[in-house]
């Protein structure tokens, strides 16, 4: 019956004991025997639990039965009498999708909130609100969602309870009692927190009350909501949905709205958090649809399913998620391209947001040019491609796209052509034209929320205007008048260009805070930017792989920096060899590495000294000669070390 229905989302930022949380809740209502209980249940890839961090959504659904409990007990100042509940004997079926809460993952956690029609609020009660909490927040408040706060970590020592209560009732104004007090450690407060959520949250059918109410429930077309998915070798995709309207039944056939791909339902399903197949899925249910489609490329995050001969329309909200960060992933032996071109596919499979292309490189070989979401998704593939396929890979400086206009069309270093007046998308600094043949660049820019106790805002003025930001806002949050670390903090809102935050922005932050500050970003549209290439010769002979783009205001300074680096990190040849940095037309900076001296004279003895002159000027020759001919291997470990920030 949809009316015992209640779908929720936890929001939460990193570490702030989401997952742990979800434990207790699946030990509390018996989904999940003790003895097969393990830490952070939903989190099923090594990489998450190793990390701390959610990175593929897992629902799960729980039977909870309030009777089974004391029909009136008193938790933590609450007090409910589980025989006025509804479906207090039935039982109650709570969905939780337990989502992740980077930025990176914006848009999924969208199509996520769209399933539910509640969250939980946690709030870890050592650490206080964080700035990546405050983004997905705002996007459960813009869906209309019933927003339940929690206190996460009561039970710690380092526990502040008043002072974050305080941080969390001038975020949503609302009551200081009103916030569930939580353990994941211990189990407290987690019963009175889904009590909470059966009351509070509204079932599905309250939503679709109206139209209920017009149409007989069978007349509703199927509409369900694809907010993940996920890959099986022997099923193909498996798409996780949320039914809409209507209902779905194994061995239907049925079509992806957007991609307009037809399918047959091989079988459907529910998570208990392991996949268990069922009849059919109906509205208001959270589930899974086996597609049988081993093709990438076709299953999206935000498509709708519908049936083939139904005619109902796709549901609003589905955008394709654009790459913001690119970078070149090369395999360090170019045997392992063919592996690295299929692993890439694999990952296609579960992640719709992944592009990829392939590209040459005259120094690294073939390799793939990648975009991803940001720099956590670029680091969350390159560690599952060295973790799940034993991939030893060359990952080239990340990058953004620029928008670039040419006052003529003239054909660039690297043999690819500008069109005149004609704004073209570059996003590999070796593809970016020289000063002189530029008319207009844009650059994205974002809008970054950082939150930090009010004692480090001095140390992180400074360092915003280094990377060009300017402060829109300061805002202050909780107790600012107390000593303790962390009680008084500070919400600041910067506009600043993405390309800043490649530049160390993340560890520079964390540094200047003692790791208390947090921050996320959105994308707020395209600015004209002051940038320029930044080109780097080795032995006279360009390197793309080593070329970026970068502010003119820090040109001289990175290219003094690229130029010491790698004076230290390439092995001295038998002739001396130059390192040279260059942009705008004129070298900046320029390193000598000293040739080795070979004691070529060792085996003479005796004789006039005209004998040895003779033969070092014959060396000398050689060397001259070998340096106009000679070609400079640059290792790969040099790539790796040229982009680790100092």
């Amino acid at each position: 019956m949809i009316n015992n229905i209640r779908n929720f989302g936890i929001i939460a930022h990193i570490d702030h004991g989401k997952s742990t949380l979800a434990d207790r809740m699946l030990e509390l209502t018996g989904t999940i025997e003790k003895r097969k209980m393990h830490a952070q249940m939903l989190d099923s890839m090594e990489l998450e639990r190793e990390r701390g961090i959610t990175i593929k959504m897992q629902p799960v659904r729980m039977m909870y039965h309030p009777q089974a409990l004391n029909p009136k007990s008193e938790i933590r100042n609450f007090e409910f009498d589980a025989s006025d509940l509804e479906f207090a004997n039935s039982g109650y079926i709570l969905n939780l999708i337990d989502t992740p809460g980077h930025i990176d993952f914006s848009y999924e956690v969208s199509r996520a909130l769209r399933a539910v029609e509640g969250v939980v609020l946690l709030v870890d009660a050592t650490q206080g609100v964080e700035a990546q909490t405050l983004s997905v927040l705002a996007m459960a408040i813009e869906q209309k969602l019933v927003v339940i706060p929690a206190l996460s970590k009561i039970d710690s020592p380092l526990a502040r309870v008043s002072e974050i209560k305080a941080e969390i009732v001038s975020l949503l104004g609302c009551k200081e009692e009103e916030i569930i007090e939580t353990s994941g450690k211990t189990g407290e407060g987690v019963e009175t927190l889904l009590m909470e959520i059966i009351k509070k949250i509204p079932s599905p059918a309250e939503k679709n009350n109206e139209e209920r109410l017009l149409k007989p429930e069978h007349s509703f077309p199927l509409q369900a909501l694809v907010f993940d998915f996920k890959y099986s070798t022997h099923k193909g995709i498996i798409v996780f949905v949320r039914v809409m309207k209507g209902q779905v039944s194994s061995r239907e056939n049925l079509i992806f709205r957007v991609a307009g791909q037809k399918f047959v339902a091989l079988e459907v399903g529910i998570f208990k958090p392991a996949e268990e197949s069922k009849e059919s899925l109906k509205e208001g249910e959270i589930g899974y649809i086996v597609t049988g489609i081993k093709t990438p490329g076709i299953v999206s995050v935000g498509d709708t399913i519908g049936k083939e001969k139904e005619n109902a329309p796709a549901l609003s909200g589905y955008s394709v998620p654009n790459p913001v960060v690119w970078a070149s992933i090369f395999p360090e032996d170019q045997n392992d391209l063919l592996l690295l071109r299929q692993s890439l596919a694999k990952l296609k499979l579960t992640d719709s947001s992944l592009y990829y292309e392939e590209e040459s490189s005259g120094v690294l070989g073939k390799g793939f040019r990648c975009g991803f979401l940001g720099m956590l998704h670029l680091e969350i593939i390159s560690e599952r491609l060295k973790r799940e396929f034993d991939l030893t890979l060359v990952i080239t400086q990340p990058s953004i796209t620029y928008n670039v206009w040419c006052k003529t069309n003239p054909s660039t270093s690297s043999g690819r052509k500008n069109s005149p007046n004609k704004m073209e998308k570059i996003y590999s600094p070796a593809f970016f034209p020289e000063d002189g043949l530029l008319e207009k660049i844009e650059e994205p820019w974002v809008n970054v929320h950082i939150i930090t106790p009010t004692q480090y805002v001095g140390n992180l003025l400074p360092f915003l205007y280094e990377h060009e930001g300017e402060i829109s806002s300061t805002e202050s949050l909780g107790l600012a008048h107390s000593s303790q670390v962390g009680d008084g903090k500070t919400r600041i809102l910067v506009f600043m260009p993405l390309r800043e935050l490649m530049r160390g922005f993340f560890d520079k932050l964390k540094s200047l805070s003692q790791g208390y500050a947090s921050f996320s970003y959105e994308e707020v549209g395209v600015r004209e930017a002051n940038v320029t290439k930044l080109s780097v010769l080795v032995g006279g002979q360009e390197e793309p792989a080593l070329a970026r783009v970068v502010s003119k205001r820090i040109v001289e300074k990175e290219a003094e920096t690229i130029a010491e680096k790698l004076k230290n990190l390439l092995p001295r040849q038998m002739f001396e060899l130059k390192i040279q940095t260059k942009s705008g037309g004129r070298i900046i900076a320029s390193k000598t590495i000293s040739a080795f001296r070979k004691d070529v004279t060792q085996h003479m003895y005796g004789g006039d000294i005209t004998r040895k002159m003779k033969l070092r000027e014959k060396q000398k020759k050689g060397k001259k000669k070998m340096k106009d001919k000679g070609k400079i291997k640059i290792p790969q470990d040099v790539f790796i070390k040229i982009m680790r920030p100092d």
